[in-house]
């Protein structure tokens, strides 16, 4: 019953310690993903030029 019980508590830690190293690292990402977005914005200021295809470049046939 012990070795359950400590097993059980060790787990849980682990599992708690996971999710704060996820947590700590959401805000970054998020400051990350809106300079990508305003950067995007920046090149882009026509928001329906976001529906055409980029030109291919000369000589690029993907093969």
């Amino acid at each position: 019953m012990t070795l359950l019980v400590l097993g059980f508590f060790g787990c849980l830690t682990l599992l708690l310690t996971q999710i704060s190293e996820v947590l700590s690292k959401v805000p970054p990402i998020i400051r990350a993903w809106r300079r990508v977005r305003n950067e995007l914005r920046r090149r882009n200021p026509d928001p329906s030029a976001d529906d055409l295809p980029e030109p291919e470049a000369p000589g690029e046939t993907g093969g």
